[in-house]
């Protein structure tokens, strides 16, 4: 069964909490911010987020997908895999 964006949303928020805020919770952030903007994510945290998302979705993320665009909220991160895995 595939897995709903809400899936990969809850995935996402719960990989972030754990390896960039050590489950502080002393950032908050929703769906659509930016992590970068929100001093969440560093370029080196990119590249573990996008490790994270190859290896638990499956997919390849080339070097013209890490753009703001694909990796930088929820939502996006979400709507990219979606369109990576299921396109």
């Amino acid at each position: 069964m595939a897995e709903t964006e809400n899936d990969i949303k809850l995935s996402i928020i719960s990989f972030v909490n754990k390896n960039f805020l050590m489950g502080t919770q002393s950032i908050k952030f929703n769906d659509d911010d930016s992590f970068l903007e929100k001093g969440i994510v560093d370029s080196t945290g990119v590249l573990e987020l996008v490790n994270y998302l190859q290896n638990t979705y499956k997919v390849r993320i080339e070097d013209k997908d890490l753009l703001p665009e694909n990796l930088d909220s929820v939502n996006r991160i979400a709507a990219f895999i979606k369109r990576k895995k299921y396109s």
